[in-house]
């Protein structure tokens, strides 16, 4: 059911497309007598207006539309020129067809123009090959582009929604007033603001889903700041960020009662309640972490990075300088337990922050800057355009892309109906390229459905057509006084009823147009039933035999993929942390597991879009990318920050290891449970003893980490069915019992 903004919109849409391709058709046709001007200035505006899905503002679907026109017309010029043989005019359809899907790469404002850009290419393409009447083409299609613009612009333009910097600095904003116990929210709003800066919730026009430096820097932002908010909602229900924010207030932080909660990676253990010793590390940190949200939020509302250098990472290290020297002082001052779990839970929070700031300020500069640390999170910073647009096709082409996939299937199904229709000469072929255009889907279900509701639209649309030309007859002054009318009727009902309204309606529209064009009778309604049905049919086999699952079997994959580069993450950032001496063993390489979290993302991000249906396993995959975000962001901060100067005490170090292995064995069988195979053989482990020694902020941070990846991880195996879980029953506990262990030893 469409909401009523929804139905105002196309009510507006169809009154500008209709004004737009009427000026045209009506002033090239009668006017100059010029059918040909007067088919590209009618189809134009339809292509672009009515086909495309350009999201945005008026002004933006304006300015998308005017940048398309170059597009359009070298394609209507290849596409008259290569009409001269059905073969050239097929690998020409096959080239533009993956071409123009695959551009969907470049964000929502391309992928909404690519289908009307394929009609451009697919009118000029037919016969008769013409090519004196270039010049023609072009100008009528650089007229009906031209008109449409002017009309988003002036005529009911649609007007600008709220832009994602504003909704980003707006969750800042709460973040930092959580922080600084400014406000009480429940842990539900704290996730509710994150879940805001979902790109589902977004609009399109608005979303940051190019490949430039500063789209990449306010979508890498948003990902930090939903995260940052997760923490804090975590720590509100442990309770935990009113001790931190007592703890701060005790040694001068802003006092505040705040109920949110900050968190150490989404999974740190509350301490007993009780009076700990004035906390005066977290005083140091908690007002420049509150503070620092605040001038993020600050900048995102004026759209200009905030001045000064970027201080985060000093802070950080102080704060790390300051934990180790009061666990290596006098043993009456070290920190107990609680208070070092809530250094980690604020170091975390902290080190979210750091990125959110950057990548805020790479989101609003664009520019080129150094190297940031880490460079594997921060690498676009550095690269120009074309490395970057460059770096994001590569990174698509791989089969295990939907991008690619649903590029690959289009332009096949495309190529196909373009030689059936040449080679078996259908009158206006070009309708069956049009309904596989337009009846396409991800899945076999999906274009099944559609095409079963098309032809019957079209069924009833035919013969409504026929006895409209057989009762008209050659009246053109008649067919010339319903145009108009009938396009404004069938371009608004036909999205607001349905594929079989719209099928229907659309070939009246047809027919009224080609009537005047040249002579037609009932057997004009008869072509456009037969191209419509053998597009339909071409279309459904495409989708029959080219990933008719869409996204669904390809989301356990790269999820599956995913999970598997966790594994050796975790092993490896472990051994850094461990290594005799410190800092013997390199870290662990991040860009595989990065370029799997990519493709993991867009395989998902289809598969929310499309309709549910049933597979092997229904896993919880949106708790698959958090985690395997939760693991990259450990493997870049802790060997950072945590690297301890002393080499750590072996029983420790072989806990911490026997954890990670037991971490890296759940995300490999989760990896197979999640693609419905057999999981590996996992036999049950003894916990090691507790590490001797004094408390040590590196100990405690990795336990936080390693333990809050535990219960994510047994969170998502929770979320399989019975059937499967019970094949890996008692081994998602053995990675408590595995973690490595900070101070108080067993049983914390």
């Amino acid at each position: 059911m469409k909401s009523g903004a929804e139905r105002t919109e196309i009510l507006r849409r169809s009154l500008r497309v209709s004004l737009a391709a009427s000026a045209g058709f009506y002033s090239f046709l009668y006017g100059l007598d010029d059918p040909v001007l007067a088919l590209y200035a009618l189809f134009a505006p339809i292509a672009l207006g009515l086909l495309s899905s350009i999201p945005g503002s008026g002004r933006q679907r304006a300015e998308v539309m005017m940048k398309a026109l170059p597009v359009g017309l070298v394609l209507v010029a290849l596409g008259t020129v290569l009409a001269v043989e059905t073969w050239t005019a097929v690998l020409g359809m096959l080239v533009v067809g993956f071409l123009l899907a695959f551009g969907a790469i470049g964000g929502p404002r391309p992928a909404g123009a690519a289908p009307g850009l394929q009609l451009f290419y697919i009118l000029a393409c037919f016969p008769p090959y013409e090519p004196e009447t270039l010049w023609l083409r072009l100008a009528g299609l650089t007229f009906g582009v031209v008109v449409l613009a002017l009309c988003e612009l002036f005529l009911l333009p649609q007007p600008p929604g709220p832009s994602y910097r504003a909704t980003l600095a707006e969750a800042v904003a709460t973040a930092g007033d959580t922080i600084a116990g400014r406000t009480s929210l429940s842990a539900e709003a704290l996730r509710a603001a994150g879940s805001r800066l979902r790109l589902s919730r977004i609009p399109p026009a608005e979303r940051p889903a190019g490949p430039g430096r500063a789209a990449r820097g306010l979508s890498q932002a948003g990902s930090a700041a939903r995260r940052l908010l997760e923490q804090l909602a975590h720590q509100t229900e442990t309770g935990e960020l009113r001790r931190l924010v007592r703890d701060g207030a005790g040694a001068g932080a802003p006092r505040g009662d705040g109920d949110g909660g900050t968190g150490g990676h989404g999974g740190a253990v509350a301490g007993p309640p009780g009076k700990d010793p004035a906390d005066t590390a977290s005083g140091s940190l908690l007002p420049q972490v509150a503070s620092l949200c605040d001038e993020t939020a600050a900048a995102l509302r004026a759209g200009r990075p905030a001045p000064g250098p970027q201080r985060m990472d000093e802070a950080i290290g102080a704060f790390q300088r300051m934990r180790v020297r009061q666990v290596t002082g006098p043993a009456a001052e070290v920190p107990p337990v609680p208070v070092l779990r809530r250094q980690a839970a604020l170091l975390a929070v902290a080190e979210s922050v750091r990125i959110l700031e950057i990548s805020v300020r790479v989101g609003l500069d664009g520019r080129r800057t150094p190297p940031i640390e880490p460079r594997e999170l921060f690498w676009y910073t550095g690269a120009s355009t074309p490395q970057l647009w460059l770096r994001r096709v590569t990174g698509n082409m791989t089969l295990r892309s939907v991008q690619f996939q649903n590029a690959v299937r289009i332009a096949l199904a495309l190529a196909a109906a373009r030689f059936v229709a040449g080679s078996l000469d259908l009158t206006h072929g070009f309708w069956v390229l049009l309904a596989v255009l337009t009846l396409s889907r991800t899945t076999f279900g999906q274009t099944w459905a559609a095409i079963r509701q098309a032809v019957a639209g079209n069924l009833v649309g035919a013969v409504a057509a026929g006895a409209l030309l057989i009762g008209l007859g050659q009246h053109t002054e008649a067919y010339a006084a319903i145009l108009a009318p009938g396009m404004l009727i069938a371009f608004a009902l036909g999205p607001l009823l349905g594929i079989a309204w719209a099928q229907g309606l659309f070939t009246l529209v047809v027919a009224t147009a080609f009537a005047q064009i040249a002579p037609a009778s009932w057997r004009l309604a008869e072509a456009r039933i037969v191209d419509v049905v053998t597009g339909s049919a071409i279309g459904l086999l495409c989708a029959m035999l080219a990933w008719p699952a869409g996204a669904r079997r390809e989301v356990r994959r790269t999820m599956a993929g995913l999970l598997q580069e966790c594994g050796p993450l975790i092993r490896g950032t472990v051994a850094v942390l461990t290594a005799a001496p410190p800092g013997s063993t390199p870290p662990p390489p991040t860009l595989p597991a990065v370029h799997r979290l990519r493709l993991a993302e867009s395989a998902y991000d289809q598969f929310r879009s499309e309709p549910a249906g049933s597979g092997p396993v229904h896993a919880d995959w949106h708790g698959v990318l958090i985690a395997a975000n939760q693991i990259l962001l450990g493997a870049q901060w802790l060997p950072r920050f945590d690297l301890p100067a002393k080499t750590l005490p072996p029983d420790a170090a072989d806990r911490a290891q026997a954890g990670a292995r037991t971490l890296a064995r759940t995300t490999d069988r989760l990896a197979a449970l999640c693609t419905g195979e057999r999981p590996p053989p996992d036999g049950a482990r003894a916990a090691p003893p507790g590490p001797p020694g004094p408390p040590l902020p590196a100990l405690v941070d990795l336990d936080v980490w390693l333990r809050s990846l535990n219960a994510q991880l047994a969170r998502i195996e929770a979320e399989l069915p019975d059937e499967v879980r019970r094949a890996a029953r008692g081994t998602a506990a053995a990675g408590a019992a595995g973690s490595a262990s900070g101070p108080g030893g067993r049983g914390r």
